[in-house]
């Protein structure tokens, strides 16, 4: 018999399966250190279907409990809500206590907060030119309009902070990409500039010509503490009968994505 939610609760609270699903922002795929006081660890894509064959191995290969992980540094809501609503489909042939969500990995102000120190250290690295000398350019994958005008409402926080280089804003395969930006910068006075992932994916390969990669925005050590965190809350709320899944059903209601509030099918609808 599989533990119950007593058990799970009271007896292995600090050990969970994690499984890390990740987003446009390329969370699942993501360097990070060893876990070693956790179970095993699988990584889904995405939300959906990858989620469900990760969680549905992990509830097949152990007892303990499952934890899963959105993997936003606060700029996918919808990554939030469609992990819940697999999760609330996976629950209800599972006993309480099995699986638990737990908070996403970031939100939009600690990514503020990591963009603002990453700018300061590339500033810091090209010698603290001024603010003509030096353009930081955060970059991410294009998603959709919501998320990424939420990138350009940090960059415009980040670089109000006093003492910062000029800071600006590319898309991977959107409007405007790197080399628009860069030309720009260029156009308009920049001698150095410097790209900064505002994402989970490491620095470019092929970086353009004379721009420098002040990357990744998180070290590997970094993401596993933050992990940590969150998966502690989440065992922590898992104790109090909380598995933190209807909770998060609307995480995108409210971010821009529009659309009514999530509710639960109705059987006898037609």
């Amino acid at each position: 018999m599989k533990p119950s939610l007593r058990t799970v609760a009271t007896v292995d609270a600090a050990r969970a399966t994690v499984v890390l699903v990740g987003g446009h922002e390329g969370g699942g795929d993501v360097a990070l250190e060893p876990l070693p006081e956790q179970g095993p660890l699988l990584r889904a894509s995405s939300a959906r279907q990858h989620l469900q064959v990760a969680v549905q191995q992990a509830l097949d290969t152990t007892d303990l409990p499952v934890c899963v992980v959105p993997m936003t540094l606060g700029r996918d809501p919808r990554l939030v809500a469609d992990s819940a609503r697999t999760l609330l489909g996976l629950s209800g042939s599972v006993e309480p206590g099995r699986i638990v969500l737990a908070d996403p990995f970031g939100s939009s102000t600690l990514l503020t907060g990591w963009l603002r120190v990453a700018v300061a250290g590339a500033a810091a690295v090209a010698g603290q030119p001024s603010a003509t000398d030096l353009a930081v350019v955060l970059t991410a994958k294009a998603a959709n309009p919501f998320d990424d005008a939420e990138l350009f409402r940090i960059a415009h926080l980040v670089k109000v902070q006093e003492s910062v280089p000029w800071v600006e804003v590319a898309l991977h395969g959107g409007d405007p990409n790197p080399a628009e930006v860069v030309d720009r910068c260029r156009k308009l006075g920049a001698r150095q500039i410097t790209t900064i992932p505002a994402d989970f994916e490491p620095p470019t390969k092929t970086p353009l010509p004379g721009v420098t990669d002040h990357g990744p925005l998180l070290s590997p050590a970094t993401i596993s503490g933050m992990l940590a965190t969150r998966i502690a809350g989440a065992l922590l709320k898992l104790t109090r009968h909380d598995d933190g899944i209807t909770t998060s059903l609307d995480a995108d209601h409210h971010q821009g994505h529009g659309g009514d509030a999530w509710r639960e099918p109705d059987p006898n609808a037609g």
